[in-house]
Protein backbone atom coordinates (compact mmCIF):
# COMPACT_ATOMS: atom_id res chain seq x y z
CA UNK A 1 0.00 0.00 0.00
CA UNK A 2 0.92 3.18 -1.21
CA UNK A 3 0.68 6.56 1.21
CA UNK A 4 0.80 9.81 1.08
CA UNK A 5 0.97 11.66 4.71
CA UNK A 6 0.28 15.32 5.63
CA UNK A 7 0.24 17.18 8.72
CA UNK A 8 -1.58 20.41 9.50
CA UNK A 9 -4.16 19.70 7.25
CA UNK A 10 -7.07 20.96 8.30
CA UNK A 11 -6.10 24.46 7.29
CA UNK A 12 -3.44 27.20 5.31
CA UNK A 13 -0.58 25.67 3.75
CA UNK A 14 -1.09 22.45 5.08
CA UNK A 15 -5.28 22.09 3.54
CA UNK A 16 -3.70 23.64 0.33
CA UNK A 17 -1.00 21.02 -0.36
CA UNK A 18 -3.68 18.65 0.42
CA UNK A 19 -6.23 20.42 -2.61
CA UNK A 20 -2.49 20.77 -4.88
CA UNK A 21 -1.55 16.78 -4.64
CA UNK A 22 -4.35 14.63 -3.87
CA UNK A 23 -5.03 15.23 -8.15
CA UNK A 24 -1.95 14.26 -9.06
CA UNK A 25 -0.77 11.51 -6.55
CA UNK A 26 -1.66 8.69 -9.21
CA UNK A 27 0.69 5.98 -7.94
CA UNK A 28 -0.79 6.84 -4.10
CA UNK A 29 -3.57 4.69 -2.67
CA UNK A 30 -4.61 6.66 0.63
CA UNK A 31 -3.79 10.16 1.15
CA UNK A 32 -3.31 10.39 5.15
CA UNK A 33 -4.74 13.86 6.69
CA UNK A 34 -3.78 14.65 9.88
CA UNK A 35 -4.70 17.56 12.06
CA UNK A 36 -6.36 18.32 15.78
CA UNK A 37 -9.22 19.85 14.43
CA UNK A 38 -11.65 17.21 13.03
CA UNK A 39 -14.46 19.23 11.93
CA UNK A 40 -12.21 21.40 9.84
CA UNK A 41 -10.64 17.92 8.26
CA UNK A 42 -14.04 16.60 7.95
CA UNK A 43 -14.54 19.88 5.53
CA UNK A 44 -11.31 19.07 3.98
CA UNK A 45 -12.42 15.85 3.19
CA UNK A 46 -15.55 16.28 2.08
CA UNK A 47 -13.84 19.59 -0.80
CA UNK A 48 -12.17 16.51 -2.33
CA UNK A 49 -14.86 14.07 -2.90
CA UNK A 50 -16.08 16.17 -5.57
CA UNK A 51 -12.64 15.72 -7.37
CA UNK A 52 -11.27 13.52 -9.95
CA UNK A 53 -8.51 12.04 -7.34
CA UNK A 54 -7.09 8.51 -7.40
CA UNK A 55 -6.01 8.27 -3.51
CA UNK A 56 -8.85 6.89 -0.72
CA UNK A 57 -9.20 9.64 1.86
CA UNK A 58 -8.36 9.15 5.40
CA UNK A 59 -8.31 11.20 8.38
CA UNK A 60 -6.56 11.22 11.46
CA UNK A 61 -7.92 13.90 13.97
CA UNK A 62 -4.88 13.72 16.48
CA UNK A 63 -2.21 16.02 18.13
CA UNK A 64 0.96 15.32 17.00
CA UNK A 65 2.41 16.68 20.32
CA UNK A 66 1.05 14.20 21.78
CA UNK A 67 3.50 11.33 22.86
CA UNK A 68 0.67 8.58 23.09
CA UNK A 69 -0.84 9.56 19.85
CA UNK A 70 2.40 9.37 18.20
CA UNK A 71 3.18 5.88 19.89
CA UNK A 72 -0.59 4.52 18.55
CA UNK A 73 0.66 6.11 15.02
CA UNK A 74 4.09 4.09 15.23
CA UNK A 75 2.36 0.87 16.34
CA UNK A 76 -0.52 1.49 13.41
CA UNK A 77 2.70 1.87 10.45
CA UNK A 78 3.99 -1.07 11.96
CA UNK A 79 0.94 -3.29 11.43
CA UNK A 80 -0.14 -1.47 7.87
CA UNK A 81 3.93 -2.04 6.52
CA UNK A 82 3.15 0.88 4.01
CA UNK A 83 5.12 2.43 1.41
CA UNK A 84 5.55 6.30 2.13
CA UNK A 85 5.61 8.51 -1.42
CA UNK A 86 5.27 11.57 0.02
CA UNK A 87 5.50 13.38 3.52
CA UNK A 88 4.82 16.82 4.42
CA UNK A 89 5.65 18.36 7.66
CA UNK A 90 3.20 21.33 7.56
CA UNK A 91 1.92 21.37 11.26
CA UNK A 92 3.32 24.49 12.79
CA UNK A 93 2.41 27.41 15.27
CA UNK A 94 3.82 30.61 16.12
CA UNK A 95 3.43 33.50 18.82
CA UNK A 96 4.67 37.00 18.33
CA UNK A 97 5.55 38.92 21.59
CA UNK A 98 8.46 39.67 23.69
CA UNK A 99 10.18 36.54 25.42
CA UNK A 100 9.58 37.54 28.45
CA UNK A 101 6.09 38.60 28.20
CA UNK A 102 4.92 35.33 26.66
CA UNK A 103 3.79 32.37 28.79
CA UNK A 104 5.86 29.10 29.09
CA UNK A 105 2.84 27.17 27.65
CA UNK A 106 3.25 29.25 24.21
CA UNK A 107 6.72 28.95 23.96
CA UNK A 108 6.38 25.09 24.95
CA UNK A 109 3.81 24.70 22.23
CA UNK A 110 6.29 26.29 19.68
CA UNK A 111 9.13 24.19 20.38
CA UNK A 112 7.12 21.06 20.90
CA UNK A 113 5.06 21.38 17.12
CA UNK A 114 7.56 23.14 15.56
CA UNK A 115 10.93 20.91 16.32
CA UNK A 116 9.91 18.07 18.27
CA UNK A 117 6.88 16.64 16.40
CA UNK A 118 8.09 17.47 13.11
CA UNK A 119 11.79 15.85 14.10
CA UNK A 120 9.66 12.75 15.75
CA UNK A 121 7.14 12.13 13.33
CA UNK A 122 9.75 12.39 10.33
CA UNK A 123 12.26 9.27 12.41
CA UNK A 124 8.82 7.42 12.62
CA UNK A 125 8.06 7.86 8.23
CA UNK A 126 11.38 7.25 7.35
CA UNK A 127 11.99 3.55 7.50
CA UNK A 128 8.29 3.33 5.19
CA UNK A 129 10.20 5.54 2.32
CA UNK A 130 12.63 4.21 -0.41
CA UNK A 131 13.67 5.93 -3.56
CA UNK A 132 11.63 8.12 -5.07
CA UNK A 133 10.08 9.18 -1.87
CA UNK A 134 9.62 13.08 -1.17
CA UNK A 135 9.91 14.93 2.43
CA UNK A 136 8.34 18.68 2.15
CA UNK A 137 9.33 20.58 5.66
CA UNK A 138 8.26 23.66 5.77
CA UNK A 139 10.14 25.82 7.72
CA UNK A 140 9.82 29.98 7.02
CA UNK A 141 11.41 32.67 5.92
CA UNK A 142 12.11 33.59 9.65
CA UNK A 143 14.61 30.73 9.58
CA UNK A 144 16.75 33.03 7.87
CA UNK A 145 17.52 35.69 10.99
CA UNK A 146 16.74 36.24 14.38
CA UNK A 147 13.79 38.15 14.67
CA UNK A 148 12.96 40.28 18.22
CA UNK A 149 8.97 39.64 19.05
CA UNK A 150 9.40 36.57 17.13
CA UNK A 151 12.27 34.77 19.11
CA UNK A 152 11.14 31.31 19.73
CA UNK A 153 8.89 30.99 16.23
CA UNK A 154 12.20 31.51 14.02
CA UNK A 155 14.52 30.05 15.97
CA UNK A 156 12.22 27.09 15.58
CA UNK A 157 12.18 27.08 12.07
CA UNK A 158 16.19 27.30 11.76
CA UNK A 159 16.09 24.08 13.42
CA UNK A 160 13.18 23.04 10.29
CA UNK A 161 15.84 24.78 8.07
CA UNK A 162 18.44 23.02 8.89
CA UNK A 163 17.64 20.01 9.55
CA UNK A 164 15.92 19.57 6.52
CA UNK A 165 18.82 20.53 4.77
CA UNK A 166 21.25 18.67 6.08
CA UNK A 167 18.48 15.49 5.66
CA UNK A 168 18.53 16.13 2.12
CA UNK A 169 22.45 15.17 1.90
CA UNK A 170 21.68 12.24 3.90
CA UNK A 171 19.22 11.15 2.41
CA UNK A 172 20.63 11.46 -1.59
CA UNK A 173 21.87 8.66 -1.93
CA UNK A 174 18.69 6.88 -1.15
CA UNK A 175 17.49 8.33 -3.97
CA UNK A 176 14.86 10.53 -1.23
CA UNK A 177 14.27 14.04 -2.09
CA UNK A 178 13.85 16.39 1.25
CA UNK A 179 12.87 19.85 0.11
CA UNK A 180 12.57 22.58 2.64
CA UNK A 181 9.83 25.26 2.40
CA UNK A 182 10.77 28.95 3.49
CA UNK A 183 8.03 31.17 2.74
CA UNK A 184 7.43 35.01 4.08
CA UNK A 185 4.38 35.74 5.17
CA UNK A 186 1.58 33.91 4.02
CA UNK A 187 -2.47 34.84 3.69
CA UNK A 188 -3.55 31.85 6.18
CA UNK A 189 -5.47 31.72 9.44
CA UNK A 190 -1.31 31.10 11.23
CA UNK A 191 -0.88 35.00 11.21
CA UNK A 192 -4.24 35.46 13.09
CA UNK A 193 -3.45 33.13 16.01
CA UNK A 194 0.57 34.75 16.07
CA UNK A 195 -0.29 37.94 16.03
CA UNK A 196 -3.97 38.21 17.60
CA UNK A 197 -3.78 39.22 21.16
CA UNK A 198 0.17 40.86 20.74
CA UNK A 199 0.50 43.15 18.02
CA UNK A 200 -0.33 43.75 14.15
CA UNK A 201 1.36 42.65 11.59
CA UNK A 202 4.16 45.27 10.02
CA UNK A 203 3.55 47.17 6.98
CA UNK A 204 6.80 45.60 5.53
CA UNK A 205 5.33 42.18 5.98
CA UNK A 206 1.97 42.93 4.52
CA UNK A 207 3.95 44.57 1.49
CA UNK A 208 5.76 41.08 1.25
CA UNK A 209 2.31 39.00 1.93
CA UNK A 210 2.30 36.28 -0.28
CA UNK A 211 -0.65 33.72 -1.91
CA UNK A 212 -0.85 30.71 -0.37
CA UNK A 213 -1.77 28.71 -3.74
CA UNK A 214 1.50 30.35 -5.36
CA UNK A 215 3.64 29.02 -2.28
CA UNK A 216 2.51 25.69 -2.47
CA UNK A 217 2.88 25.78 -6.30
CA UNK A 218 5.99 26.23 -6.29
CA UNK A 219 6.85 24.13 -2.82
CA UNK A 220 5.80 21.25 -5.08
CA UNK A 221 7.38 22.31 -8.05
CA UNK A 222 10.74 22.59 -6.18
CA UNK A 223 10.33 19.52 -4.77
CA UNK A 224 9.17 17.80 -8.53
CA UNK A 225 12.59 19.47 -9.69
CA UNK A 226 14.94 17.77 -6.10
CA UNK A 227 15.54 21.29 -4.65
CA UNK A 228 16.67 21.67 -1.33
CA UNK A 229 14.62 24.65 -0.79
CA UNK A 230 11.87 26.26 -2.05
CA UNK A 231 11.50 30.47 -1.65
CA UNK A 232 8.49 31.87 -3.55
CA UNK A 233 8.82 35.47 -4.29
CA UNK A 234 11.54 37.76 -4.58
CA UNK A 235 11.21 39.91 -1.58
CA UNK A 236 12.57 36.70 0.02
CA UNK A 237 15.02 35.61 -2.33
CA UNK A 238 16.24 38.91 -1.80
CA UNK A 239 16.37 37.82 2.31
CA UNK A 240 17.51 34.75 1.74
CA UNK A 241 20.41 35.67 -0.31
CA UNK A 242 21.45 38.12 1.99
CA UNK A 243 21.13 35.77 4.27
CA UNK A 244 23.07 33.31 3.57
CA UNK A 245 26.74 34.81 4.92
CA UNK A 246 24.66 33.97 8.38
CA UNK A 247 23.15 30.58 8.13
CA UNK A 248 25.54 28.72 5.81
Amino acid sequence: MNIAIITGASSGMGKEFVLKLAPILRKTDELWLIARNSEKLEEVENALKGMNIVPEIKVFPMDITDENKLKQFTEAMMILNPKISVLVNCAGVGTYGAFDKQSREETTEMVRLNVLALTQLTKICLPYMRKGSKIIQVASGAAFRPQPEFAVYAASKAYVYSFGRALAKELKQRGIVVTTVCPGPVETPFLEHAYGRYGELSKLKKLVMANTEKVVAQAIKDCKKKKEVSIYGLPMKLLYGLSRGVIR
